[in-house]
Parts: structure tokens; C-alpha cells; sequence
């Protein structure tokens, strides 16, 4: 089984790509995979906020990608160094799931943000996918919410 190696921005492409064809609700389409795999290649640069792992597939690409966005928190006794993570995609190609690649990258991903410092991690996990997650030692959190807003999208009172 081919092992995780850490991602270059030359990976960023095919990170775009398996994102789009395996996690969103609708694939990207051309323009906004160059646009995405533009700033995926900035973010993976040394000093960027993206850490990455994947396996190579043998047929030319990614079979797999883990992928992870840390940012700043304020420190606390269970963040001393301020950082968080939010893993933004883990993904597989269908023609490479239940070889354990999923797994085999997101453990090498956590083993690097561990090394940098990171103790906070979060996740949005589908039905399919917590099983992972949770063997790895994610849990569920009741209080964790989400909201998209869009400019102009809410009005304002007295405008």
C-alpha cells in the first residue's frame, strides 16, 4: 500500500479536484478549480496555513487526500500554543476506498499538527465517514453551529 507523504502545492490541483468530485454537494466547475487550486498552492507553501497529506494513486494522481487549515485561537490550558485546526477535506477516489488511505493520511496529517503545536481540532463529519473520525478520537459536539452569509444577503434595520 503506497504511504502518506506530505502535500507540495504542485498536489493542489488534485487535492481541488478529489474536494469536488467526493465531499461537496455539487462539483466545482472548471474556473473555480484553478481558482481553488490556486490559493491551495499559496496555502501549502512553507509559512502557509495549509497542511496537507496524501497518497499517491498508481495510475497517475491522488487516491487520497487529507487536508487541514490551522489558524490562531486565543491560548488557553487546553490550547497553550493558540492554534486550531479545521480539516477542511479528507477524500478518497472511488477506485481506491476500504484500502485504508483515508485513515493511513488523516493519522499522519494529525501526527504533524500535534508536532506543530496544535490541540484543537475540528471537523463537519457525514454519516459515512464518522466511523473514521471517531476512531481517531473525534467526538461529537451538540454545541458547535454553522451559518453562511453571503454580502447583502441580510437586510439591515434602518437601511
Amino acid at each position: 500500500m503506497p504511504e502518506p507523504r506530505p502535500a507540495t502545492p504542485a498536489d493542489a490541483a488534485e487535492i481541488a479536484r478529489l474536494r469536488s468530485e467526493n465531499i461537496l454537494s455539487e462539483p466545482l466547475d472548471a474556473d473555480w478549480l484553478t481558482r481553488c487550486a490556486d490559493q491551495l498552492a499559496l496555502r501549502l507553501q512553507a509559512g502557509g496555513d495549509a497542511r496537507a497529506y496524501v497518497v499517491d494513486s498508481p495510475t497517475g494522481g491522488l487516491a487520497t487526500c487529507a487536508l487541514g487549515l490551522v489558524h490562531a485561537v486565543l491560548p488557553a490550558p487546553k490550547y497553550p500554543e493558540g492554534l486550531a485546526v479545521r480539516i477542511h477535506a479528507v477524500a478518497t477516489d472511488p477506485a481506491h476506498r476500504r484500502r485504508g488511505h483515508a485513515k493511513a493520511a488523516l493519522s499522519a496529517l494529525l501526527d504533524q499538527l500535534e508536532r506543530e503545536g496544535v490541540t484543537l481540532y475540528e471537523l463537519y463529519a457525514g454519516e459515512g465517514s464518522a466511523p473514521l473520525y471517531e476512531g481517531l478520537g473525534f467526538r461529537a459536539d451538540p454545541a458547535l453551529m454553522r451559518m453562511t452569509r453571503f454580502p447583502g444577503s441580510v437586510e439591515r434595520s434602518g437601511s
